[in-house]
């Protein structure tokens, strides 16, 4: 089996980590290459610290989360809240996508509650075509092979809402996932909290803080999820995944069909 390349583009420092860190999980521990890259620093996502300060906390947490799940991180500076889609930005993201010769990447879906969520979306999918134009960001060579692009899992519905096209089993990883998750300590135990006045239910000790965080991070598969992972997997092994991550194929970029679907997504077996 060749080693495929994996880039998932994230807005902020731990979207990768929450959307897809058990599937970057699985690739990394199958022999393949992962990168994570966050287009915003994170510079406005706490209610206390700000600038350089929670800039530095947010890249150290990365630096933890990318030696858990094994993947590389790279965390660009933009300010968070305030990126936009620009032809500079949008030169950065194929720079990204030409330097680490994707094979897959993933990304936000466009229709988001947060700008830079939507906004890294409208560059990566400007960016599909792109990549292979030898016109355009001529200090990088361009891609003779076009990635397939794909969606993080949301539950937004208009215009319309998360189709996937493949679920995946993140049981093995699920324990990895919660970890990167748990390095995220001032997102998930003092912004996020904070953010939905949940502040005072934040336990004290590691553990009861990990157990806490897997409450509101389950990823149990629904009956839609279940169904797509009966196609993939077979109805005796989807019975037993109890984690899953899905991700919905985007129509621009190279359309795998099944068999190569199988190949970019080699844990799907």
């Amino acid at each position: 089996m060749s080693t495929l390349k994996i880039l998932f583009i994230g807005a902020h420092p731990d979207d990768c980590e929450v959307y897809g860190g058990g599937t970057a999980a699985l690739f990394a521990r199958m022999g393949h290459q992962v990168k994570f890259v966050s287009t915003t620093n994170g510079n406005a996502g706490h209610h206390q610290l700000m600038g350089n300060e929670l800039v530095d906390r947010r890249s150290a947490e990365t630096v933890v989360a990318a030696q858990i799940l094994g993947v590389a991180y790279e965390v660009l500076n933009h300010d968070d809240g305030q990126l936009e889609p620009t032809v500079v930005n949008r030169n950065e993201i194929i720079r990204q996508i030409r330097d680490w010769e994707a094979d897959v990447v993933v990304t936000h879906r466009p229709n988001d509650y947060h700008p830079d969520h939507r906004y890294t979306s409208v560059m990566v999918q400007d960016a599909a075509y792109l990549v292979m134009v030898p016109n355009l960001v001529m200090n990088m060579p361009p891609l003779r092979h076009n990635p397939a692009f794909f969606y993080f899992a949301d539950h937004f519905q208009k215009p319309y809402p998360f189709s996937p096209n493949v679920a995946v089993d993140i049981s093995e990883t699920y324990e990895a996932k919660m970890r990167a998750l748990h390095a995220h300590t001032s997102q998930f135990y003092e912004w996020l909290p904070w953010i939905d006045g949940k502040s005072d239910q934040v336990p004290e000790s590691e553990e009861d803080r990990l157990d806490w965080l897997k409450q509101q991070w389950p990823n149990t598969p629904d009956e839609k999820i279940r169904n797509l992972l009966e196609k993939w997997y077979g109805k005796e092994r989807t019975a037993q995944v109890k984690h899953a991550e899905a991700f919905e194929l985007c129509e621009y970029g190279h359309q795998p069909d099944k068999n190569e679907m199988k190949k970019l997504f080699p844990m799907v077996k």
